[in-house]
């Protein structure tokens, strides 16, 4: 159906897939999973993967961590630059934890593994932040 000037519905059309692309643009939902393994008191591996979701995760938000952004949009580098927090936040979210131990010929062996499976985050960014929200 038509207004009477004929515009007006185009351009309300126009300016609402703006604004939705706007907010597309910095708002995204990503896929993180994280390995930490210790071998005999000695860091063997460490493993931080952050992939964009492909399709739109499923969940409740949970606990939010809001990091301070130096004028990039990419999350890895933010990530990067506050790894200490990021790693304490994964923690509290909870990651399963497998532990070795065995003793050979007076030798102790000990092998820790620490994992957060792939999850779904949510990451929105503002002027200068980044809110980083779990979904579960």
């Amino acid at each position: 159906m038509r207004s009477g000037d004929g515009n007006y519905t185009l351009s309300c059309r126009f300016c609402t897939l703006i604004l939705l692309c706007s907010l597309a643009l910095n708002a995204g939902e990503y896929l993180i999973s994280y390995r930490y393994v210790v071998q005999d008191a000695i860091l063997y591996n460490e493993t931080l993967q952050i992939s964009r979701a492909m399709q739109k995760c499923q969940g409740s938000p949970q606990n939010t961590l809001i990091l301070e952004k130096d004028n990039t949009q990419n999350i890895k580098t933010i990530i990067h630059n506050h790894f200490d927090k990021f790693i304490s936040y994964i923690h509290k979210l909870g990651m399963s934890v497998e532990h070795k131990e065995k003793t050979r010929n007076y030798q102790n062996s000990s092998t820790t593994i620490l994992t957060l499976h792939t999850r779904c985050f949510k990451v929105d960014f503002n002027d200068n932040f980044a809110r980083i929200t779990a979904l579960k």
